[in-house]
């Protein structure tokens, strides 16, 4: 009785925080869901006035207007409508469909509607009905016709024509929506389209596994036109991701546009299955298919009368092959991706080798379909009763790669496509070009600045991490002595042999060396490396986390002290543990002395001759080891102590780097700075691989020499690929301006933050829930621990499976870390996003609750 009054007082608090964050602030980010029962595709052309409504009319005659047809259904949507009334595609086609099915003797019902206008629109279809005001949004016009062409004892077939916004300028939707108000948001638009594509077929009966059902979606003017609120309509639609059909441009001059229309498609990943042009005699189809080389059909169509009175009857039926060829073609296409959507799953599991996975666990039902990405959203196959896409927010950031927004994912592709275009790859040695040279004096004017003077790149995290340690040895081989003796003796022998000092819990890559300088870990032990042997001293670190509402640091045994105060281990807020001032505490002294002391233990050479060549440690977050929130004063004192040693310090920022936590790089949360730091994913906006080990000039000195022997002797094929940097440059640059990344604020000292993404008072409510010990958030990154017996908490544990099925199911997708739950996103995401996550997953975490519950009891 008591458990459930529990449980419905943390309810009742959740509602709470539901009204406070009212439903309407999250429409815009409701997930989508388009159904794959039927084909469905975007009509496209290359500018304006080129046809796109004559081969809707001609697809739309095809698939209904035929013997065999019988209860088929054809939707067609007409998103945004300028010209309105005496231009209407929608009732354009619903006319002449209708004057076909009486003219071929062929059943039809049809039907036109027109959902939404502007006022001037409306008034000017309906004066009777809107009086003119001074209102800017859009009017519900309601407005259906309908027309029935029936013969006896058949089912007609159905066509269903619709407008859903409309203006009554003939201008661009921008320029007519800032004209005559009615402005519409394009997650507005692109929701109210799904809608209407769900209801426009779904409820209309047709049958699951017959294509009965086929839609179009036409858009206005070209391409690249704008939508109501100024975004590309290439743009606009691109969550949705329709397969298209571009009409292109058969006049002079048309091959180019064509062309360019259809890259601006392929840039942001639409499939094109045709392309269809009206022959004007230039034959403008051969250079296309050539430039094409077969991908994808180019269709000629007759030419089309150009008499206003010609009521095109007799174009349609000339016309007629080549919109059966081009119906056969999207059917064909749809039928393709269907069967390549549903074989994924078992193909997967018979060829691919995942990593960090065990293939026991992951039957096919559960292997999740990524058709696409779209900023921070995948694209996801599923099928339920029915087939569909959906969405689902990707909280692993791929792996803690991902950062950008869907405008960013644009640009990204397109300098990429330019540096490849430019560039192909080149060799970096003794080169120079413009996307490595950029990236680099961004990199040092960003994340190393004030004491990096050089920047290597490789191409991932873990090896960044192995030429961080060669860096830091030779620095500290040069620095002892070392390194003149064995230039005297024998350069490719060892006299000593030199270790890390680093963090229990750390994770520096799967590199054989990256892996020797990490604490013993489910990632070392014998079944996963068994040449390892863990060459460092590996030191129990301070976390610090949330419970109760209250920040605390865990403080290992070995830093028990009677002298410690309450005001040593907890904090009101999260920002004090940052504070330097804590570095006069008691605390800090006793950091102070235990590391001095283990280091002590190294300070000369030993028998075993064993030294200590290189402090190793990710700054503020163990991300792998479980999101791990490491005191900062610790480290702070692990840097000071080396510094007073003459051991270089190494940063790993792979993960932490780049607004991960809120700053440009974690050492301004540390207070202190590297001799070297390695940096990859979010570099690039995850969007591509490429790393980069930083380093001062004193680190670099010590690699100089007559003697080629005395160079850094590392590399990889790909060092500084130009695509590589080109991404890396673009993802710094908009990141950290106000312009591109709203979450940018700048205080007082104009020192650049991330605002707040997650919502404080949904914090304190999770760090009080009973199935959590902990609870982390800083930056871009939310984690919780739930509470599981030893036995089945750590990196192993499947105790929190369930509860990941919940939230994938949810349209969240979390990957964990045994019983380790983190939601991350990117840094340009927006809060109420965050808050809408978190609110998700602490549902999900009631539903979670409830069963474990039930489970002991029974």
């Amino acid at each position: 009785m008591l458990l459930r009054r529990h449980h419905h007082h943390r309810l009742f608090r959740l509602r709470l925080l539901l009204l406070h964050h009212h439903h309407h602030q999250f429409q815009s980010f409701s997930t989508l869901t388009i159904p794959l029962s039927h084909p469905t595709y975007i009509i496209w052309s290359s500018n304006t006035s080129l046809g796109k409504t004559l081969v809707s009319t001609g697809l739309s005659s095809s698939f209904l207007l035929s013997p065999s047809s019988s209860s088929k259904k054809f939707l067609y949507l007409k998103p945004l409508q300028t010209g309105f009334p005496s231009d209407s595609d929608s009732r354009f086609l619903f006319q002449k469909l209708s004057s076909l099915s009486l003219s071929r003797n062929l059943p039809l019902f049809s039907s036109h509607s027109v959902l939404l206008s502007s006022l001037p629109a409306a008034k000017s279809f309906k004066p009777n009905e809107f009086s003119l005001n001074e209102s800017r949004e859009m009017c519900e016009l309601g407005f259906y016709e309908e027309k029935k062409v029936l013969e006896a004892g058949r089912v007609a077939p159905e066509l269903v024509s619709e407008t859903i916004y409309a203006w009554e300028g003939a201008l661009s939707p921008h320029f007519a929506a800032e004209r005559e108000g009615g402005a519409v948001e394009d997650s507005e638009l692109v929701k109210r389209l799904e809608t209407r594509l769900k209801e426009g077929l779904l409820e209309g009966g047709v049958e699951r596994g017959k294509l009965d059902g086929f839609c179009v979606v036409e858009t206005a003017g070209g391409v690249a036109s704008p939508g109501p609120s100024g975004t590309l309509q290439c743009d606009l639609y691109r969550p949705l991701r329709f397969p298209g059909v571009l009409v292109g441009d058969g006049r002079l001059g048309g091959i180019s546009g064509t062309i360019s229309a259809y890259e601006s498609l392929k840039l942001r990943g639409y499939d094109v299955v045709a392309i269809v042009i009206e022959d004007h005699g230039l034959i403008n189809e051969i250079p296309l298919k050539t430039y094409l080389r077969s991908r994808v059909p180019v269709f000629v169509l007759p030419p089309i009368p150009q008499d206003p009175s010609n009521d095109l009857m007799e174009w349609f039926d000339e016309s007629c092959n080549v919109f059966n060829s081009l119906k056969d073609i999207m059917l064909e296409a749809y039928l393709e991706r269907m069967r390549r959507l549903n074989e994924m799953p078992r193909k997967a599991g018979d060829v691919f080798w995942w990593p960090f996975t065990q293939h026991k666990l992951v039957p096919p039902s559960t292997v999740t379909v990524i058709d696409s990405r779209c900023g921070e959203n995948f694209s996801v196959y599923k099928v339920q009763n029915k087939e569909y896409i959906t969405q689902q927010f990707d909280a692993c950031a791929s792996w803690w790669t991902q950062g950008p927004d869907a405008t960013l994912q644009t640009e990204l592709a397109r300098d990429m496509g330019y540096a490849a275009a430019r560039f192909g790859h080149v060799m970096f040695p003794e080169n120079v070009y413009e996307p490595a040279l950029e990236c680099a004096e961004l990199l040092l004017d960003g994340v190393g600045k004030g004491w990096a003077t050089r920047v290597y790149f490789s191409d991932n995290g873990s090896t960044a991490i192995e030429i961080a340690l060669k860096m830091a040895f030779r620095k500290f081989s040069s620095d002892h002595g070392i390194l003149p003796e064995l230039l005297k003796n024998n350069p490719t022998e060892s006299c000593t042999e030199l270790m890390v000092l680093a963090l229990k819990g750390s994770y520096h890559g799967d590199t054989l060396g990256a892996m020797e300088a990490q604490a013993p870990s489910s990632f070392t032990g014998f079944l996963q490396q068994p040449w390892y042997t863990g060459r460092g001293l590996f030191l129990d670190p301070p976390t610090v986390f949330m419970h109760n509402g209250k920040w605390t640091v865990s403080l290992p045994e070995v830093f028990h002290s009677a002298t410690l105060k309450p005001e040593d281990t907890t904090f009101r807020s999260r920002d004090e543990i940052f504070l330097k001032s804590r570095d006069e505490s008691n605390l800090a002294g006793l950091y102070s002395l235990y590391v001095s002391q283990q280091l002590s233990q190294y300070s000369t050479l030993s028998e075993t001759n064993k030294q200590i060549g290189a402090l190793i440690m990710e700054p503020i977050i163990q991300g792998a080891g479980g999101m791990h929130m490491v005191d900062p004063l610790f480290q702070r004192m692990l840097v000071n102590e080396c510094r007073h040693c003459r051991i270089p310090v190494i940063f790993d920022e792979v993960f932490t780097g780049f607004w991960r936590l809120g700053v440009e790089s974690a050492a301004e949360l540390l207070g202190c700075v590297p001799d070297i730091a390695c940096f990859a994913k979010l570099m690039t906006g995850g969007i591509i691989p490429l790393a980069a080990t930083m380093a001062t000039d004193a680190i670099f000195d010590s690699f100089t020499g007559d003697s080629k022997l005395k160079a850094l002797l590392h590399g990889h094929s790909y060092s500084a690929h130009a695509m590589g940097c080109t991404a890396a440059a673009k993802s710094i640059k908009w990141f950290k301006d106000p312009n591109t990344n709203l979450n940018i604020t700048s205080e007082k000292s104009q020192k650049m933050l991330l605002r707040e993404l997650w919502d404080a008072e949904l914090v304190q409510q999770f760090s009080s829930h009973p199935s959590i010990s902990r609870v982390v958030t800083l930056g871009t990154l939310f984690a919780l621990e739930l509470q599981a017996d030893e036995s089945d908490a750590g990196y192993a544990s499947l105790y929190a499976r369930s509860l990941v099925q919940m939230l994938r199911e949810d349209c969240i997708y979390t990957r964990p870390l045994g019983n380790v739950i983190y939601v991350m996103c990117g840094p340009c995401t927006s809060p109420k996003m965050c808050t809408l996550q978190l609110l998700k997953l602490y549902t999900k975490l009631e539903e979670f609750t409830l069963v474990k519950t039930k489970m002991n009891i029974i």
